[in-house]
């Protein structure tokens, strides 16, 4: 049975100029055309929140591009509400690399881990990218059989970027003895999408899948994130 409204919290720092951000409600419409659901999205900047129950009435969080945001911890608070109380999750591109973080830190008990864009000491997880992303696009290689995979539909796609930070090389065996999955990596290996199993949704891409909006097509993420959400 599906819901015929999903409310759902766009965790970040609203930039007008910011591609994604044209992009994204865009892409909520699509998407609301596409299941026959009404979608009622609300920006949250991160300093708003400073306490989990500002999220109770959502059905899905999508951490949005937008790093550094403005309040950290409530971009940690929002990806880790969703991943402990089991709300639908995307995060995409700042939203990513901060699920890596949250996720290492709570979860694999790495309560040094860090982003080398906000911090200087620490294990950090996030680091910068050999070759800046900003304003790129490549291909996409997903593992058979994972989330990722199935909502494509293929085990490759092209997708475009705004980001100078990722996955640091270092840390992804010890990301993988985990129960996260990788299930995307780029034409070099470098990780490119997160997932984590037993969850209703939880998917992370350093890409940003919200821009085929712009080209007037369905990010298949979106669509299965708001059909998670609208799926009582």
């Amino acid at each position: 049975m599906m819901k015929a409204q999903v409310r759902i919290a766009l965790v970040g720092d609203y930039q007008p100029q910011a591609i994604s951000h044209q992009a994204i409600p865009i892409a909520l419409q699509l998407t609301a055309s596409h299941l026959n659901v009404d979608i009622q999205s609300h920006w949250l900047p991160t300093e708003t929140i400073t306490d989990t129950s500002v999220l109770q009435d959502y059905d899905a969080i999508w951490v949005v591009p937008g790093s550094p945001y403005n309040h950290d911890d409530g971009a940690f608070m929002a990806i880790r509400h969703a991943r402990e109380q089991n709300v639908p999750f995307l995060g995409s591109c700042g939203g990513f690399q901060y699920a890596i973080v949250e996720y290492a830190r709570n979860v694999m008990g790495w309560h040094d881990a860090g982003h080398a864009e906000t911090d200087s000491g620490g294990r950090l997880v996030i680091a910068p990218l050999s070759c800046s992303l900003v304003e790129k696009s490549g291909a996409i290689i997903f593992q058979p059989n994972t989330l990722a995979a199935r909502v494509y539909g293929k085990l490759e796609t092209h997708e475009g970027y705004h980001c100078n930070f990722g996955v640091n090389p270092e840390f992804v065996a010890d990301l993988q003895r985990h129960p996260l999955i990788i299930s995307g990596h780029d034409t070099e290996g470098d990780v490119r999408s997160v997932e984590l199993p037993g969850h209703r949704f939880y998917s992370a891409t350093l890409f940003q899948s919200e821009r085929a909006a712009l080209r007037n097509e369905l990010s298949p993420l979106v669509v299965e994130l708001i059909r998670a959400a609208a799926t009582a």
